[in-house]
């Protein structure tokens, strides 16, 4: 049995879980849905949120009934992004190539199981929340995760294949073509490797196709990936990539080999 470990501060952690939450619910919970979603009791429920409210991470809804993130966490985002020179070096090269394509853009980091949105420039024709910065995907079901995926040592590649079949027993697919088939990843991540960029098709969203190539750090690790989107009704996958693999591929060696994140 491992031992506890004595920096670890479980106030804290319970109420960042209290603010999680909210990723599988996104909307005004009430104080039951909030001890169901995290499995506190009342009272620690009740302090957390009464402490969240205070300090404006959580906000009381309408009518002061139920509770619903607070804006202040849109502050934290804003710490971020400007903490991180990647995204600023980054931000010009995504919209020319918005402009380029005509297809949306974006630029998402490697967050071991996930990559996260980081950068979105968008056509007219997206959702709403496929266009937000945060939102996050599973890495082995993206072309983004593939094309980081191609160039971590095998062993980790593997390694995130095998963890990501036990978070797929918990969660649903995005599309019915979304696959956590490890043989078909493997397949995908080794096409990848041989041909420098990824593809993906119809896996995230119904209709659309992606194409990916990882940007990597100073030491020649992934951290990122650029990502650029089509529709099925205008491309084929073999027609996109003909057309905007070495875009895509540029694109990533020119923000490449600078410094890591920081």
């Amino acid at each position: 049995m491992s031992r506890p470990d004595p920096l670890f501060v479980q106030s804290l952690a319970k109420g960042l879980e209290l603010l999680e939450a909210f990723e599988h619910h996104p909307t005004t919970m009430s104080m039951n849905e909030l001890m169901e979603m995290t499995g506190f009791d009342r009272s620690t429920t009740q302090r957390m949120a009464h402490t969240l409210v205070s300090l404006g991470y959580l906000e009381r809804g309408a009518g002061g009934k139920g509770f619903t993130p607070g804006k202040k966490i849109l502050q934290r985002t804003f710490d971020y992004m400007r903490s991180v020179p990647l995204l600023e070096r980054a931000t010009p090269l995504v919209v020319q190539l918005q402009q380029d394509t005509n297809e949306r853009v974006e630029l998402s980091l490697f967050n071991d199981l996930f990559i996260i949105f980081a950068l979105r420039r968008q056509t007219k024709r997206q959702t709403f929340s496929s266009t937000l910065v945060g939102r996050q995907l599973p890495t082995v079901q993206t072309a983004g995760g593939r094309s980081i995926m191609a160039h971590l040592a095998p062993e980790q590649a593997e390694d995130i294949i095998v963890r990501s079949e036990t978070m797929s027993r918990r969660s649903i697919p995005s599309t019915p073509k979304t696959t956590y088939d490890s043989g078909r990843i493997r397949a995908y991540v080794e096409q990848a490797r041989q041909d420098g960029y990824a593809m993906a098709a119809e896996e995230s969203l119904i209709g659309e196709l992606n194409i990916a190539a990882a940007i990597l750090d100073h030491r020649q690790q992934p951290i990122a990936t650029i990502q650029l989107a089509g529709l099925t009704s205008d491309w084929t996958m073999e027609s996109f990539a003909r057309q905007y693999a070495p875009l895509i591929m540029g694109t990533a060696r020119a923000l490449s080999g600078k410094v890591g994140m920081a």
